[in-house]
């Protein structure tokens, strides 16, 4: 049995089921001593994943992990009808989503009651035309306009606007969310659906981005625009949201929470660089981090003095 990671796990594959680490020569009790010693992780019941794999994931990879732990765990034990949707969906499709949790949905014609599936899993039963199915990475799911409404109708207004941008910006059909809202008129959730297509906007480029959007039009804030292109000794440069004719920048400092990249010191010295040089021909900035969005009096008066000293 290969043995590079110390653990005796094989080093092929990453997830198995516990009938699968039997067959690999692993009893209970060896498999109950691996996870203690974090070689594995249990991440569903039946369902485990090599630790040093789950350990270097990032939080968003995790949760799609969990939606394929699911489909391998049930890969023998279902009937094959079962379709990812809602927020299950949407990770499947790379949406954003923001303080959601990581249970699974799945949607299949008629289906078992909640704790049949255990209380990671969250059955939706009805019947999905074929042109509401796609699979991605060899899982069926909603398709991307079914899963944004899907999800919009469980969400709450902040949520659904971070996702419908998002998928504005993926190229979903908002005129068919829009028809799709239309039959759906007296069901819970599609005011909230409504309200967010109405007010989404493609051009927002992370979760942060889009709640600074709607904190500024909630707090009856001046709406700057969105992703201005401006120039200095420095070259061209893109601000997130700029109220250009007061020459004041909003920039948010939050994609590395959202994005699978960090900022390198040399990003972050060409940013400040550029920062000075339109500082220089008049620029004022406010650039603000996740906490801000949750200090709302403290975000609103730093805005206003801002604008109100730039005239």
């Amino acid at each position: 049995m290969a043995n590079s990671n110390g653990h005796g796990l094989p080093p092929e594959m990453d997830l198995w089921r516990t009938r699968e680490l039997h067959e690999l020569g692993f009893n209970d009790r060896k498999i109950a001593s691996l996870v203690r010693n974090r070689g594995l992780v249990r991440i569903r019941r039946g369902c485990y994943i090599r630790g040093s794999t789950w350990a270097a994931q990032k939080p968003w990879v995790r949760s799609r992990q969990l939606i394929a732990a699911h489909s391998h765990g049930t890969l023998t034990t279902s009937a094959g009808g079962l379709v990812y949707s809602h927020t299950s969906a949407a990770r499947l499709h790379g949406l954003f989503l923001w303080d959601v949790d990581d249970r699974v949905h799945i949607t299949a014609d008629s289906t078992a009651s909640r704790t049949s599936h255990g209380q990671d899993v969250v059955p939706h039963a009805r019947t999905l035309e074929p042109t509401d199915i796609v699979v991605i990475s060899g899982m069926p799911c909603t398709s991307l306009e079914r899963t944004v409404v899907d999800c919009c109708l469980m969400l709450n207004y902040k949520q659904s606007l971070v996702l419908i941008d998002h998928a504005l910006r993926m190229g979903v059909d908002a005129g068919t969310i829009q028809q799709m809202c239309t039959s759906l008129a007296g069901r819970n959730g599609v005011r909230t659906l409504r309200r967010a297509l109405e007010n989404a906007d493609a051009r927002s480029e992370s979760p942060g981005e889009t709640l600074t959007r709607e904190l500024l039009q909630r707090l009856r804030i001046e709406l700057p625009e969105l992703q201005v292109e401006v120039s200095s000794a420095q070259g061209r440069h893109r601000l997130d949201f700029a109220w250009r004719k007061r020459k004041v920048a909003l920039e948010f400092d939050g994609r590395v929470k959202y994005f699978d990249y960090a900022p390198t010191a040399e990003v972050i010295y060409q940013e400040r660089q550029r920062e000075k040089a339109l500082m220089a021909q008049g620029w004022k900035f406010i650039r603000i981090t996740w906490q801000h969005l949750f200090q709302e009096q403290e975000f609103k008066t730093s805005v206003l003095r801002v604008l109100r000293a730039a005239g």
